[in-house]
């Protein structure tokens, strides 16, 4: 009998969060395209991967330091509740493309920001949201939101536990003795579809950003904000200026 309750106990703890990467007959997607992952995209030749699916050592947890453990399956990195937000070891300044390829948990019940949430932060300053917004109107803190400055112009989300992908064009702020002269500019394609076109951001660190000096480079930052957000494929191809 004690090893029977041991049983049902393990299967009970687990069920949740297999349950979170399942639809179940509630959901009514609003076209079978919704359903279907974005096809993933290799790096090109001359890009810095950052996450190839075996390894995640180059990250470190937020303070600069740790080591990462969110868990390692299938090819995909997943967020852990409370382990915190993770960095890249290298910091990028200049222009650059961000590749990402993300997917969010269904999680029904949530509300607003409650759904699936997460962030990829250029930087570590400037931040797309990651979010459930399948079906929504978009705002500043929705999916492939350039968090609380700029809604994105077409809810191009794909359905809860469905493969996605961001493709950010980003532009470091530039400055002359110390002083800015031209802000971060960002142009996001969310699954192919362009979403934000040269957008200034007016700020020098979104919410939850790493902050620091504006003028030097930052690492690409992963937001741990308690959901199971999975990420894979994620590279970065520096722009010549």
């Amino acid at each position: 009998m004690r090893f029977l309750s041991c049983v049902v106990l393990i299967i009970a703890v687990a069920a949740p969060s297999q349950a979170q990467w399942k639809l179940d007959d509630a959901f009514k997607p609003a076209k079978p395209a919704d359903l279907e992952d974005v096809k993933s995209t290799p790096a090109p030749a001359a890009a810095i991967v950052l996450f190839d699916g075996t390894s995640l050592g180059k990250w470190v947890k937020r303070d600069g330091k740790g080591e990462v453990k969110w868990t390692l399956k299938d090819g995909a990195m997943e967020g852990v509740k409370g382990h915190g937000d993770i960095i890249t070891k290298d910091t990028f300044g200049g222009r650059f493309q961000l590749h990402v390829e993300f997917r969010v948990p269904y999680e029904p019940t949530g509300q607003g920001q409650g759904r699936g949430n997460s962030g990829v932060y250029l930087q570590g300053r400037y931040e797309v949201q990651v979010l459930d917004s399948y079906g929504l109107k978009s705002g500043k803190n929705d999916c492939a939101a350039i968090y609380g400055i700029a809604a994105p112009t077409v809810n191009a989300c794909k359905a809860p536990t469905v493969w996605q992908s961001y493709d950010i064009e980003f532009a470091a702020p530039k400055f002359e003795n110390g002083k800015k002269t031209e802000p971060a500019v960002m142009t996001v394609h969310h699954n192919g579809v362009k979403v934000h076109d040269a957008v200034k951001v007016t700020t020098d660190n979104t919410t939850s950003g790493l902050g620091g000096d504006p003028a030097t480079p930052g690492p690409i930052m992963l937001q741990d904000h308690g959901h199971p957000v999975q990420f894979r494929n994620v590279w970065l191809l520096p722009v010549k200026e």
